[in-house]
């Protein structure tokens, strides 16, 4: 039977296979025998799993068969300690075992790395109830992975793409005739579903963002100080984001009672590698 989510995953697969260009040593991948292996998955630091429907497409993409790593693809989101080895129940051929090694492993290790740390953070805002977001702050090619880790962590996601939602931005002002420009070029896109979000500089101009009727506003780079000045200005049915500068060791400082959500790109880019080795062992 067809796998839709492995499928779906194919095309991203065979291209990242192809960057380690074995189509040119043809000698080398016709001598790699087809003996059975069996897989160890060893986890050298704690960690929150996630990516495992990579890890095995990765495999599946090679001709292994997927129902032999059913049990791991049920695990994303499950914490595992230092030391701790998963036996995979089920033999695979050695050719397809190293010749996806590299790719699965990396795949499992970033998305986990960036669960992990999502995690850390969402323990901390879950004390007021404020969810946390990333951004489009992704590596080119990995955005659906990473955002994927994110939600795995317990995080949110922002926007997956430029017009998911439209975000007026500081370039958007400064070239279309600020924020009432700005909310009239997007007005005009004929998008009826789509919300607007506007980042927000000062008091000032929050004041003109919620006159004109928006409703989903951006508190860029405001300290908690001004946050709080902010919230008593907050209208009805008005969300508020913060965004810039918030980090680990400063996130609690954010966690004020009128922030609905926090986003930071760090989620992704400043997640600690987590250690996963994946070793072989002759059947």
């Amino acid at each position: 039977m067809s796998d839709f989510i492995l499928n779906s995953l194919f095309p991203q697969i065979k291209n990242w296979l192809e960057e380690d260009d074995l189509v040119r040593n043809f000698h080398y991948v016709k001598n790699l025998n087809s003996s059975e292996v069996k897989l160890y998955l060893k986890i050298k630091s704690p960690l929150v799993l996630a990516g495992a429907d990579y890890f095995v497409a990765t495999f599946a993409a090679l001709g292994a068969d997927p129902s032999h790593f059913d049990f791991i693809r049920h695990w994303d989101g499950k914490t595992f300690q230092a030391g701790e080895v998963i036996e995979f129940p089920e033999a695979v051929p050695f050719n397809v075992a190293v010749t996806g090694e590299r790719l699965a492993l990396n795949l499992l290790q970033h998305a986990s790395s960036i669960a992990t740390w999502t995690q850390k953070h969402v323990e901390k805002a879950s004390l007021k109830k404020i969810k946390l977001l990333d951004t489009r702050k992704t590596t080119p090619g990995l955005r659906s992975l990473e955002k994927y880790a994110v939600r795995v962590g317990g995080g949110f996601n922002h926007r997956l793409g430029q017009t998911d939602s439209w975000m007026i931005k500081d370039n958007h002002k400064s070239s279309l005739g600020g924020l009432e420009g700005a909310l009239k070029f997007f007005h005009d896109q004929g998008v009826f579903y789509n919300n607007i979000i506007a980042e927000i500089h000062d008091i000032e101009e929050l004041k003109k963002a919620q006159d004109l009727g928006l409703t989903h506003l951006m508190l860029d780079n405001f300290s908690p100080d001004k946050i709080s000045e902010a919230i008593k200005l907050k209208k009805n049915g008005v969300s508020f984001e913060v965004s810039g500068g918030v980090n680990l060791e400063n996130l609690e400082r954010y966690l004020i009672d009128g922030v609905d959500a926090i986003s930071m790109g760090s989620l992704i880019y400043s997640a600690p590698r987590v250690d996963i080795s994946l070793k072989f062992k002759s059947v």
